[in-house]
This record gives structure tokens, C-alpha cells and sequence, in this order.
């Protein structure tokens, strides 16, 4: 199918009319985080297929293909800052919206999902007539309500709840008092619940997470529909003549973030290292100065074995992939699992834990064990470090299944037949739309 970029007015293949999107991310960089990946694999895959697609975003901004529209939807960027304290300016406290993400920053809270809503609602009051349907990751504001309101159609997508998150570093904090900041960092789950029951039509990428926003978000099954992730097995390949490293273990994790479970994958590194005097584990993460994890290399005295690499390209990251002799993902809680599908993609062989939706990822092309277990842990990777043939067989099985069951494409094309029946177009739908402005760059007017 031809892409048309920005250019909406013309017929896709078959007679039917392109859709002009409205993505939406309150912060959407890839390094970011797994939300900034979606975004920018999600609208790429989208003018692939041939339609239109605006991005509105809050700092830090996403990387995105050069045919998608980036509208800058600036807030504080207050985790940018030297000193959040002196980031307020005489002008915000015109804005509301300024006020209340500077005040919450220093009081402990997130406000930045509340705080974009507020802003891109009003922006979309003004422009929303450029779009058939807007779509947003995972801010579940009030704006969006403000948006539906007012006629333009919204779907957001759901990639887990983050009352998984919340209640994981409640079980980890060693205090009352750390966990009074949780509970009040987490506050804006109020609102994503109380969004998540109004709004009509919401996306989730897994069954586990579908399973999970139901139960603990209290939203019904009819207003959910299930459309996996993809993978861009383009840039995830296995290449040609690589080598991968002997005992080289690799990892993605946030360090100090319970979630994500490298505690465990320490703990057992600890105990294969009595047997693999030279084994290493590379973690794509940062390592937080004076945090948990730094104190338990120190424990384990692993400080040497461990290595922590941030902020990387994606090329970078592929070379990592198909360096290491095995990838693990040890977290407790995944809404789906793009490390484990990226490094099936690069045919590394795969040992996951089986927490959230992983086993939906990685099925029978790797080694599944309990979530939380540092001892079956030490099984599988005792088992794959010894079996040459078998490492050889999950790459290669982990490829096929990335290939054939997840990728962009497919997530475009279901997502865009979702959209229409949404909107209730039919697929010979080809009414006149009016012309959008040039593609570039602008920033918006903040609430």
C-alpha cells in the first residue's frame, strides 16, 4: 500500500479513505520508556499504511518518522531541572496547569498526565476539526472526557495498570514514610481509574492486561478491545557474522524499579558465578547512585561483573542483542514485554520470567519460569549456558514467532479498522475532508 503521509484527502487502496489521527503521549522520548517506543513504531506504521498522523506530545519529545507532524505540547519538564524550586515563573502562574505541575512536583505528586490534558484539550477545542479520531497513550486524563465531549471520538490505549507499579513499590518500600510518598506520587491513579470506566473505547496489548484492567481499574470487558504490540524486526534481526559473547548475560531494566525484578537476576548471577568464574551481565538501564541495586552489587560483590549502559541507539542496543549469549527478562509484571520480543527478533535465545503478559510474548521459543525466583532462575541459565544446540533452537524458534504473530504492520491495520468502526465508517466511506496544514513542527499554545 502506498503511504501518503500527511496527505489525507486522496483514496488508499480499495476506495477508502485515509484517516487523519491524532496520537497522543504526555511524554513519549523512547528512552523514556516503553510508552515513547509505541508512539513512535505506532505512527510510523500508521502513515505506512497510508493515513495521517499527528503527534502531540509534552517534553521530553518522541522520535519520530520524518512524515509524522510533531505538535510540541510544552509543560515544566520539572525531572529536566536543576532545581524544580526555581523553575516556576512569574508567567506561570497565569496557567493553572503550570501552578499545578509545579506544585505537585514539589509536594511529592506526577501531575504531568493531569496537567497535559489540560493543555491538549484546549489546543484540540481550537484544531480538533483537523482529525477523524484521536488516540492516547496511557495519559487517561480528564482531558480526554473534555475531548469526547466535545465530538471528537477518542480510544486510549492501556498498556497495564499502574496499580501493578504502585503496589509493587509499596511491598518494597522499608518504611511508612516511603510509603506515604508512594501512595502520594501514585495519586494520579485517581484519575486514570475514574477516566478509564467513562471513556467508550479503550485499546489494551495484551490478555493478561485486559484481564488486569478489568479487575482493578473496574472497567467493562465490552469497552476493551485487544490489539498486541509489534516489533520492528527491520532493526531487530539477527544480522550476519555475529558473535555472541561467551557467558555474555544481557538485560533491560530500570535498576531501581521493583517491576522489573534485577534483583532477582543478581541474586542468581551471585550463584552462577561460583560455576562461571567469567559470566557478566549487561543491564540496558541506569544505575542509581546510592540506590537499592547499587547496594546489593556491593553485598553480592558482583560490582565487576555488571555492566550498566543508558541512553543507547537502537542500533547500539541491536548489537547488545546479538552479542549476548542469552537475554533475560526477570520482571515481575509486564503489560506486554518489547525486550523480550526484541531480543527474539535477534535471535537470542530467551529466558523470562513468567510475569504479566511475557508468556503471551514469548510462548514455547524460550525458557518460561516462576516470576520472583532466583533459584529457577539459576535452573534456566544453568540449562541454556550448557546446551549449545538448545540456544541455537529458541533463537531461532524466538524469530519465526516475532515474524509471524507481531508486527507493526498488523498492529496498524487492526487499529485503523478499529478506528473506523469506531467512528462507524464503512469501507466505502470516501467523504471530503478538509486540507491539514504542512507537515513540520510547531509549539502550542499552553493552557
Amino acid at each position: 500500500m502506498t503511504a501518503l503521509g500527511n496527505c489525507a484527502d486522496g483514496p488508499m487502496a480499495g476506495g477508502v479513505r485515509p484517516l487523519r489521527i491524532c496520537l497522543l503521549g504526555y511524554r513519549s522520548h523512547p528512552h523514556s520508556g516503553g510508552q515513547g517506543i509505541y508512539l513512535r513504531y505506532l505512527s510510523k506504521a500508521l502513515v505506512d499504511a497510508g493515513h495521517s498522523v499527528d503527534v502531540i506530545s509534552g517534553q521530553p519529545y518522541p522520535e519520530l518518522d520524518e512524515r509524522v507532524k510533531l505538535i510540541k505540547m510544552p509543560g515544566l519538564n520539572l525531572y529536566e531541572v536543576d532545581s524544580p524550586v526555581r523553575a516556576l515563573k512569574l508567567r506561570h502562574l497565569l496557567s493553572w496547569a503550570d501552578f499545578f505541575e509545579w506544585w505537585s512536583k514539589l509536594t511529592g505528586g506526577f501531575a504531568e498526565p493531569y496537567t497535559f490534558g489540560r493543555r491538549v484539550s484546549k489546543y484540540l477545542r481550537k484544531h480538533g476539526h483537523q482529525y477523524d479520531i484521536v488516540h492516547d497513550n496511557q495519559s487517561l486524563c480528564y482531558g480526554l472526557l473534555d475531548i469526547e465531549k466535545n465530538g471528537l471520538p477518542v480510544v486510549a490505549t492501556i498498556h497495564h495498570p499502574i496499580t501493578r507499579d504502585r503496589q509493587l513499590a509499596l511491598d518494597a518500600a522499608p518504611d511508612w514514610r516511603l510509603r506515604l510518598l508512594v501512595r502520594r506520587w501514585h495519586n494520579f491513579l485517581n484519575m486514570q481509574i475514574k477516566v478509564s470506566r467513562k471513556l467508550r473505547h479503550i485499546v489494551t496489548v495484551s490478555k493478561q492486561s485486559e484481564r488486569d484492567i478489568i479487575e482493578q481499574f473496574g472497567v467493562n470487558a465490552e469497552q476493551i478491545q485487544l490489539i498486541y504490540n509489534g516489533i520492528d524486526t527491520e532493526i531487530f534481526n539477527p544480522g550476519t557474522g555475529n558473535k555472541r559473547l561467551p557467558l555474555r548475560i544481557m538485560t533491560t531494566a530500570s535498576a531501581d524499579q521493583p517491576l522489573k525484578g534485577l534483583r532477582f537476576l543478581l541474586l542468581a548471577l551471585a550463584e552462577l558465578r561460583k560455576e562461571y568464574v567469567d559470566i557478566e551481565l549487561l543491564v540496558v538501564g541506569r544505575l542509581h547512585e546510592g540506590g537499592a541495586t547499587e547496594r546489593l552489587l556491593h553485598n553480592l560483590d558482583l560490582r565487576d561483573s555488571v555492566q550498566f549502559v543508558s541512553g543507547i541507539s537502537n542500533e547500539a542496543l541491536v548489537d547488545h542483542y546479538r552479542s549476548a549469549t542469552v537475554v533475560v527478562c526477570p520482571s515481575l509484571y509486564e503489560g506486554f514485554g518489547l525486550p523480550a520480543g526484541e531480543a527474539m527478533a535477534c535471535g537470542a535465545p530467551v529466558v523470562s520470567s513468567d510475569g504479566g503478559a511475557l508468556p503471551e510474548v514469548v510462548g514455547d521459543a524460550g525458557l518460561v519460569v516462576p516470576a520472583g525466583s532466583h533459584e529457577a532462575l539459576v535452573d534456566a541459565l544453568r540449562k541454556l549456558l550448557s546446551d549449545e544446540v538448545l540456544r541455537k533452537e529458541l533463537g531461532e524458534k524466538g524469530r519465526l514467532r516475532i515474524g509471524s504473530n507481531f508486527s507493526w504492520g498488523l498492529a496498524a491495520r487492526s487499529l485503523a479498522a478499529y478506528y473506523r468502526e469506531v467512528l462507524g465508517h464503512s469501507t466505502a466511506d470516501q467523504h471530503s475532508t478538509p486540507e491539514l496544514e504542512a507537515p513540520g513542527m510547531r509549539n502550542a499554545e499552553a493552557a
